[in-house]
């Protein structure tokens, strides 16, 4: 019996083992068969996957290119700066104990005391750390001693890398022509934008094989790739006109109260632009932070794309990138035409009465209701008489005049070098009609461009030349070869060198003798044109005040725009616009060593006696007001009356000094 039963603990102890054995190689068999898998089937997956967790693959950035003035003067630049990054799985394979805080919360901790993190910052910090992440970027922009006390702390999975900053050391100067960069350090705005692709180079790489906390292992490759750095942009601007026109629009601001005002200088034989500068202005080197306007409470509870709009609007720049109405700086142009197509001479004489009709509709003078009276072309220049312009315009003919409009670059775009530059507004050329024509004539129901109309102004101090408006001069590679040059290109005639010097003359006597005086410039003959306009779709009562102008205007070396926009203090043109402009000239003239064009002594301030026989007394009174004359009424119970003038003392062509007093009889 015992026997038996220890044969059946043999038979059963066998089947065990044969079943153990079976189960053995069954998992055997799976376990081959899975290795087979991984290595055949998935090998290829699985060690892309591995490298990627031991090939630590970094952009090398390339520094941005420089931009300078003509001279050489460093507007924006790149600074070198650091960045701080966490590698979260590094953490997690060293989460050990340190001072009794785990890896995450020391290095937390840590970062938040050196980087002086807020009690927010630091908790979304610590939350990130458990994202599934490869890495995090903590900080950037970090100047070299914070990095230091980074490196110094020898936090587990923290790496420091080595990147660049934008730096624009003059601040907001000529904000608006520089624009501003991304986050990334590309072209956002401005000429920062438009020549992006020069300036921000080629990234290099720097690949190499490394652990878990970023360590490079003893035998693994490595492999960098050398940064293309960016080219070296060279403007047209200089940088002391710069200034003198950002002072000049400063002080113009604070006088006027105006909503915004803007300047732009030009060499008109070149085509080049040497100052550009508007109000207010922004610091690129914190584009996106809200300006004086607004409150920093009110801008960051506005929403994204109410933000976005504000930002848009601080950059962009009014001179190429809006329209406005021109007014009366617009009759140069309809002048030059007149004069090119023999429509018209300086000696011809107009009579205005204060108004013309047109087809129905009366067309008022700025100043009605006498209004001028008997003029010539050239003191209708001066007078800026409408009803006069109306009559020119209609003489040149629908078709004519908008021939003359291309002529000067007004139907198209200038093509300056610089993002977003607006179209003209004009309008339709079969629709306009006799009124839209007339008005047109002296420059409103129109809106162009600055960059437009003194581009077309400077035709005029060419020889009648239109030039190619250009901000780079150059563009230079890294190391030192030049990629690109601008040269002064001809684009076309306009009209004739004899037109282009009549009007020049006439754009003179509206100096010395017209409304514009106060851009007179002592020992310099300067030529100009003032502008009054009602500011389109705003509240009436709403103006633009402008001046353009020409120094010196034998050999125009420099072309002036000034535009004030909606003045508070002030109205027309030659009272909110031309002394800014003076200033902006008389300084840039000096500056570039331009001599004076009349000897010291000559300019006594003496000025010519404006015939006013003929004419009512009101408007004899507002001549010799425009001159910079006193007067008296004779005999002296005339005072305040209208009357007509039958004779004057000193006479017409005498000279006398400015503030002196004409005395005008009456009938």
């Amino acid at each position: 019996m015992k026997k038996k039963n220890n044969k059946t603990g043999w038979l059963l102890s066998r089947k065990r083992l044969i079943a153990l054995f079976g189960v053995f190689s069954l998992v055997l068999l799976l376990l081959c068969v899975r290795t087979g898998y991984i290595q055949i089937v998935k090998g290829d997956e699985y060690s892309k996957m591995a490298d990627a967790q031991q090939v630590n693959d970094e952009v090398v950035d390339a520094k941005r290119g420089d931009i300078t003035d003509r001279n050489g003067q460093v507007l924006a630049q790149s600074t070198k700066c650091y960045s701080v990054w966490i590698r979260p799985s590094g953490l997690e394979m060293n989460d050990t104990e340190q001072d009794n805080v785990g890896a995450k919360d020391y290095v937390t901790e840590q970062l938040t005391e050196i980087l002086k993190l807020d009690e927010e910052e630091s908790a979304e910090l610590r939350a990130e750390l458990d994202s599934d992440k490869n890495q995090i970027k903590v900080a950037k922009h970090l100047e070299r001693d914070t990095a230091d006390r980074i490196r110094e702390a020898e936090l587990t999975a923290v790496s420091i890398t080595e990147e660049t900053k934008r730096s624009y050391p003059l601040g907001d100067f000529a904000s608006h022509l520089l624009g501003s960069v991304t986050e990334d350090n590309n072209g956002l705005s401005g000429l920062e934008r438009y020549y992006d692709k020069y300036l921000s180079g080629v990234a290099g790489r720097w690949i190499k094989d490394t652990d878990s906390d970023g360590n490079t292992l003893s035998y693994g490759e490595e492999t960098y790739y050398e940064p293309e750095d960016g080219a070296t942009l060279t403007l047209t601007l200089d940088e002391v006109i710069q200034e003198y026109t950002e002072k000049a629009v400063n002080s113009t601001m604070k006088k006027t109260d105006a909503d915004r005002v803007s300047a732009l200088v030009m060499d008109p034989e070149t085509g080049e632009v040497l100052a550009m500068a508007s109000t207010p202005s922004f610091d690129p080197n914190n584009s996106r932070e809200p300006g004086n306007d607004i409150s920093e409470d009110e801008f960051y509870s506005m929403s994204s794309s109410k933000q976005l709009k504000y930002l848009n609007d601080r950059w962009r720049n009014p001179l190429i990138n809006d329209v406005y109405e021109p007014g009366s700086t617009f009759k140069l142009i309809t002048t030059s035409a007149a004069l090119e197509e023999n429509l018209t001479n300086t000696n011809e004489h107009f009579a205005c009465s204060g108004s013309i009709n047109v087809q129905g509709t009366t067309i008022r003078c700025w100043i009605a209701p006498g209004s001028h009276g008997g003029e010539n072309l050239v003191e209708a220049v001066g007078n800026s008489c409408n009803p006069v312009f109306v009559q020119l315009a209609r003489r040149i003919g629908m078709t004519k005049f908008y021939d003359y409009l291309d002529l000067f670059g007004i139907t198209d775009v200038t093509g300056i070098d610089y993002p977003g530059e607006a179209t003209a507004i004009l309008q339709d050329e079969k629709t306009a009609g006799e009124v839209g024509l007339s008005t047109m004539g002296f420059g409103q129901g129109i809106a162009v461009t600055p960059i437009q109309l003194l581009t077309a102004v400077n035709a005029i101090g060419n020889e009648g030349v239109i030039m190619q408006p250009h901000i780079m001069k150059k563009i230079t590679s890294a190391d030192g070869e030049v990629i690109s040059e601008n040269k002064p290109e001809k684009v076309r005639q306009a009209v004739s060198k004899k037109t282009a010097n009549t009007v020049k003359e006439i754009m003179q006597y509206v100096v010395e003798e017209g409304g514009a005086e106060n851009a007179m410039i002592e020992g310099y003959e300067v030529g100009g044109k003032t502008g009054t306009a009602e500011k389109y779709g705003s509240e009436k009562g709403q103006v633009v005040g402008s001046f353009v102008g020409l120094a010196p205007i034998d050999d125009p070396q420099i072309s002036v725009l000034l535009i004030v926009d909606n003045p508070r203090n002030g109205t027309y043109g030659s009272d909110v616009a031309a002394p800014g402009a003076k200033q902006i000239m008389e300084k840039t003239l000096k500056y570039l060593n331009i001599q004076p064009t009349k000897e010291k002594g000559q300019d006594t301030g003496l000025k010519t006696v404006p015939d006013v026989t003929g004419k009512s007394a009101a408007r004899a009174r507002q001549i010799l007001e425009n001159r910079g004359f006193k007067y008296k009424d004779s005999p002296a119970d005339h005072k305040n009356k209208d009357y007509k003038v039958k004779d004057q003392y000193p006479k017409a062509g005498s000279s006398l000094k400015k503030g002196g007093t004409v005395y005008i009889y009456g009938e």
